[in-house]
């Protein structure tokens, strides 16, 4: 590794990190915020077994899973134009991700949700609360208990998976790391550093993940 090497790496370390905390993770925690209303407002309409709604609900989930992110993000950002309908890349990017991943993160819920016994609402009506009471105060929670892992696995997921917003000008952690080599030409050594800091951020979140997962087991024991 050459003295030049380097000192890009040290210059363009601090301009990466600022962009990964000011962009890049709440690029994250804003799609996932949308991705989790989505995901539990389509988990519980198919729960409870709406007809035309649920037939809605799986019909977005077809369309989201059967095609890539990128294309959802080339239609959005570069096709609704042509209709009259002008994005600015970052609330692009939001919805883009946070519909795309609700898609997932629905089915995951929808089974958490499938998990919890019948008895359950059938205790709540019992003790005369309605269903959405039911919903919230009960089965919800259990649900959310269940999907738990796999929710924390999305936003994981969608830490490394905002780097496709580059692709739509979205100036981010990678794409200031495209504008760094674009000037010093290090391809290896820049995207190098940016994949270590993708990893850190992650890595990061799964210590958390497996902290919260303990505490939410010894929850579920007590009970």
């Amino acid at each position: 590794m050459s003295e030049r090497l380097v000192g890009i790496l040290i210059d363009a370390l601090p301009k990466l990190l600022m962009y990964g905390v000011t962009v890049t993770i709440p690029l994250t925690i804003l799609s996932f915020s949308l991705a989790l209303v989505i995901a539990v407002i389509v988990a519980m309409i198919q729960y409870a077994n709406i007809p035309i709604l649920k037939e809605l609900c799986r019909f977005y989930i077809w369309i989201i899973r059967g095609t890539p992110l990128l294309v959802q993000l080339y239609l959005v950002f570069y096709g609704l134009p042509s209709l009259g309908i002008l994005l600015d890349a970052y609330p692009t990017a939001v919805i883009v991700f946070g519909f795309n991943e609700g898609a997932y993160m629905a089915e995951s819920l929808r089974g958490a949700l499938e998990s919890v016994p019948k008895g359950q609402l059938e205790a709540g009506y019992c003790v005369r609360m309605t269903y959405l009471q039911i919903m919230w105060h009960i089965v919800l929670p259990q649900a959310f208990r269940v999907a738990f892992p796999s929710l924390s696995n999305s936003l994981i997921s969608m830490v490394k998976g905002t780097s496709l917003a580059a692709t739509i000008t979205v100036t981010e952690m990678f794409k200031e790391a495209q504008v760094i080599n674009g000037r010093v030409y290090e391809s290896l050594g820049l995207y190098t550093e940016v994949a270590a800091i993708y990893l850190i951020f992650c890595s990061l979140l799964t210590i958390v993940q497996r902290k919260m997962e303990k505490r939410l087991s010894s929850y579920g024991g007590q009970k």
